[in-house]
């Protein structure tokens, strides 16, 4: 970089050569010899309007090309500059002034004596704060419910190449417990989270280095680790340079040894930042965050669907896919019937193993849609269930509120929602078929046209011998239809 500096200050010196080798200039802009500190000079003049914004004049003995660091962060050119400084503070102005034969700096100290919110009223501070007007600050979290919200690649680039987290793909992580408000009077920062930072093994080893060692492997893989933010912060917002600059080594809930970040993106509704890792060469970190009345998961409409189910289990392949829980060894969709006589003379049938497992089921389950009971609401089985198993022993039983320990000769359908997972079964409508005759064949239908309004349901259990005991019992059934 610093290389790509000296090329620019000599090509630039260049060019003000040529130009000073022009015949039609005039000798009074020729630039001369190097000049010497004590020529240069340069005016401080608030303006009439406003105190903290201060007009700067080259005053210097000698003519050259003025430039200007004016101690905010902001950087100008020319015989004169302006620069608004909404806080209380000292700053350092420092004027170069280029030649042909070189250049030299100067630098004055100002003292602004008090602040002036009023020069925060600009795009980038109302966005991050809210305004000088929300003294209760404005707060931002990661934006958890969308794909890309953080991510990792060359910093040279300008995306996360390498990879970029899908919609709650740090949900088992300290992540997405980060909280940051930001308030614009007295440019205040409240960082609060869980007592974890997240971070990776080289940003754990860094945090280690500054005293921070406990640490855990979370479900989301790479290191929560033991962080707890101080009481208050302050942060710079560098409009010009687009950068915002967190005090006293804060950082945004990842580490990655730096407290500065790039703003590629700030809105009222979106902050994306970009930073250069200093734990790890060459890497970038992309965050996006939102605030935190927006980080709301956002709800999927599933279409409901009246599709029909129908398998005889004639073909090796499946028309409709059972899973299967706690099933026993024996489990077979395409078993040779055994008993071909009366309603039911077909080849194959789905033999049902119940297993010593309380809870032993089949299952489908909808894809993309859920089901449409309004018409299409019955659902008939033909079932076979053999006299050898035993209907008569107690067996041991999942607790004390399971109230029969028999194998029952019966069979349970079910209808469920599959989104509430382990707890489906506690959205469950439930038909049962009981004390049902031995060694034939019978056909059974179970009706649903009683929850005919739920559009939550996009499961169907199929369950023989009762659950909650640990019986086990063989059981056939075959031409299972879901159907008007």
């Amino acid at each position: 970089m610093k290389n790509n500096i000296k090329l620019g200050v000599f090509a630039f010196l260049s060019i003000l050569l040529m130009i000073a080798c022009e015949p039609q200039d005039s000798s009074d802009y020729s630039l001369g010899a190097k000049p010497t500190a004590d020529q240069l000079d340069f005016d401080v003049t608030p303006t009439a309007s406003k105190a903290n914004v201060i007009d700067f004049k080259n005053t210097s003995k000698i003519k050259g090309v003025a430039t200007w660091d004016l101690g905010n962060g902001t950087k100008a050119k020319g015989e004169t500059a302006q620069a608004s400084f909404p806080f209380k503070g000292d700053y350092t102005i420092v004027m170069t002034l280029y030649t042909t034969g070189g250049s030299v700096s100067i630098s004055k100290t100002i003292n602004v004596a008090n602040d002036d919110m009023s020069l925060l009223d600009t795009p980038m501070y109302n966005a991050l704060t809210g305004g000088a007007a929300n003294l209760n600050g404005k707060t931002w979290v990661f934006d958890q419910y969308h794909d890309g919200h953080f991510g990792v690649g060359p910093v040279a680039d300008s995306g996360p190449s390498w990879w970029s987290c899908p919609a709650e793909g740090k949900t088992e992580s300290s992540l997405y417990t980060q909280e940051f408000t930001f308030t614009q009077v007295g440019v205040k920062l409240e960082w609060k989270n869980n007592g974890k930072v997240y971070t990776n093994e080289n940003g754990r080893a860094a945090l280690a280095a500054l005293g921070f060692s406990t640490s855990v492997v979370p479900g989301a893989g790479d290191f929560d680790v033991t962080y707890a933010p101080k009481p208050a912060y302050t942060f710079a917002l560098n409009e010009a340079g687009k950068t915002i600059t967190l005090s006293d080594g804060a950082f945004f809930g990842h580490y990655a040894g730096t407290s500065t970040y790039e703003i590629l993106k700030l809105t009222a509704d979106e902050m994306y930042l970009k930073c250069a890792s200093t734990t790890e060469n060459g890497n970038g970190w992309w965050y996006r965050l939102i605030p935190k009345e927006k980080n709301i998961k956002p709800v999927v409409v599933i279409p409901l669907k009246a599709i029909p189910l129908a398998d005889d289990f004639e073909s090796s392949v499946p028309k409709v896919v059972f899973g299967q829980e706690d099933m026993g060894s024996l489990f077979d969709p395409y078993y040779s019937n055994p008993a071909p006589l009366g309603i039911n003379r077909s080849g194959k049938v789905f033999l049902y193993e119940k297993s010593d497992a309380f809870y032993s089921n089949i299952f489908f389950t909808a894809s993309g849609y859920k089901f449409d009971l309004t018409e299409q609401n019955k659902v008939s089985i033909k079932v076979y269930l053999p006299s050898y198993n035993d209907y008569v022993t107690d067996f041991p039983v999942a607790g004390d509120w399971i109230t029969n320990a028999k194998l029952k000769r019966q069979v349970a359908v079910k209808l469920q929602d599959s989104s509430k997972g382990g707890n489906a079964w506690q959205t469950q409508t439930e038909i049962v078929k009981a004390d049902l005759e031995t060694d034939k064949w019978i056909e059974l239908t179970f009706d649903f046209s009683g929850v005919s309004t739920r559009q939550d349901y996009d499961k169907i259990v199929i369950q023989f011998g009762a659950e909650g005991h640990a019986g086990p019992g063989i059981f056939f059934f075959d031409d299972f239809r879901f159907k008007k």
